[in-house]
């Protein structure tokens, strides 16, 4: 876009989609972004988070691939000693970054404060937005907490505002669709031991030094697990049947947990297990809901778009989460700061052909993580039994993984697309002209 043209974006949530999308559009030449933040500040939350090669590409594009790693560890390969062990570095040289694991606070963290050196975004916090009209322009009223309500006018609005996104529902309303948020019938506790908590153990501080994703799965559940922080925080992930979400209200996510019911849920685990679990002081134990929703008919209405989990969300065993959310940037970037102009039809044109380039690949992998869960959650029989061979030949003659986030062909497809040049080439295609 040429810059006297000045196209004006607004972004509604500041999680790592919405710090994603800002930092790449202000990176593009897009001069003035603002984002909205309902919370008081960031004051990120989480635990572990796998760096995949295609988040890598474009975060270095960016700028802040560097510091977001350098906390990190790298993983070299996963291994779960009793079914299979797939090396992981060849990643580094095949896709051109390699595969890490670090804190999510660190990859936010982050992409905020590179975001507070691009003099076009500003961000506000405590501010809550709903869309007021959508055409031609689309106006957001905006609710700080404790003042009064302005309206803010846009050339772009993109709501970055996660699975319980308030846009979303507005924009399927026009299509006359009800997409609701789905229960996964899944639960994950996400608990963080550190190295003094692990130090008497030798056997559990050995996993804290390896360059190692570790997954132990079992019928229905699962682990997994690698070090972070420097290898001075153990991140741990669990999957297992929900029983404490099936009767509470939709809008909730999150429970304290019980250690109990924890140590209960893996309690015919290996003996490595129940002493790790064991290590989890008895206040720190949280349980979150796993929420999906059905793929949307449409991620674009006018000049408003989803992003992230607002349009895509996923559960978590393909480790794409907030990979897709960067792609999503990434894409947005490229396609606007190339605009012809700022009519609201093109920009409706050139969101749109955001939606051709990504929502496609998002739900495939959304299917993807899906049935590598139902696969390594199998029960006693003859699949679970084929299951286990295909581990076991990763160690001799290779071929496919049950768990798709270990499958070469997988990991192709994922770590081997460039979603930045896909852009490129469809802005050509719908705008009839090149990418300079």
């Amino acid at each position: 876009m040429n810059e006297q043209q000045g196209l004006h974006v607004a972004i509604i949530g500041a999680g790592i989609g919405g710090l994603s999308c800002a930092l790449a559009l202000a990176k593009y030449g897009i001069q003035r972004i603002d984002v909205y933040e309902a919370t008081s500040d960031l004051g990120f939350v989480g635990a572990g988070i796998q760096l995949a090669p295609n988040m890598g590409r474009i975060l270095k594009r960016l700028g802040c691939w560097e510091p977001v790693t350098k906390e990190a560890t790298e993983v070299k390969h996963n291994d779960n000693k009793e079914l299979g062990r797939v090396e992981f570095a060849h990643v580094r040289e095949e896709y051109g970054t390699p595969h890490m694991v670090s804190h999510r606070f660190s990859l936010a963290g982050e992409l905020y404060n590179a975001c507070k050196e691009e003099k076009a975004i500003t961000f506000h916090f405590d501010s809550s937005c709903s869309i007021k009209t959508w055409q031609p322009k689309p106006k957001l009223a905006v609710t700080p907490r404790n003042r009064e309500s302005y309206d803010v006018f846009a050339d772009v609005v993109l709501a970055a505002d996660g699975i319980k996104s308030s846009v979303r529902p507005e924009i399927l309303k026009e299509l006359g669709v009800d997409v609701e948020v789905t229960d996964s019938g899944q639960s994950a506790y996400r608990i963080m031991l550190t190295r003094e908590q692990m130090k008497s153990d030798s056997g559990i501080l050995e996993l804290l030094e390896a360059d190692q994703v570790t997954r132990w799965i079992g019928e229905r559940r699962h682990i997994i697990a690698y070090p972070i922080s420097n290898k001075n925080i153990y991140n741990i992930s669990t999957a297992q049947p929900d029983t404490h979400f099936a009767s509470a209200p939709s809008a909730t996510y999150t429970t304290r947990g019980s250690k109990v019911d924890m140590l209960d849920s893996f309690k015919d685990f290996c003996p490595l297990i129940q002493r790790m679990l064991n290590l989890v002081p008895d206040g720190d134990v949280c349980e979150w809901k796993l929420r999906v929703h059905s793929p949307l008919p449409t991620w674009v209405r006018g000049s408003v778009a989803l992003v992230g989990d607002a349009c895509h969300p996923t559960l978590p065993h393909l480790a794409q989460g907030a990979a897709q959310a960067v792609e999503d940037a990434g894409v947005l970037a490229v396609i606007l700061s190339m605009l012809p102009e700022a009519s609201p039809d093109s920009i409706n044109k050139a969101l749109r052909a955001y939606e051709r380039v990504r929502k496609e690949r998002a739900e495939t992998l959304v299917d993807l993580a899906a049935a590598s869960c139902r696969t390594l959650h199998l029960g006693e029989g003859a699949a679970r039994e084929e299951r286990d061979k295909q581990f076991a030949a990763l160690k001799t003659t290779g071929g496919p993984s049950p768990d798709k986030y270990l499958d070469a062909e997988v990991q192709k497809m994922i770590m081997g697309t460039d979603v930045m040049q896909l852009a490129r080439v469809e802005f050509q295609r719908t705008f009839g002209m090149k990418f300079l």
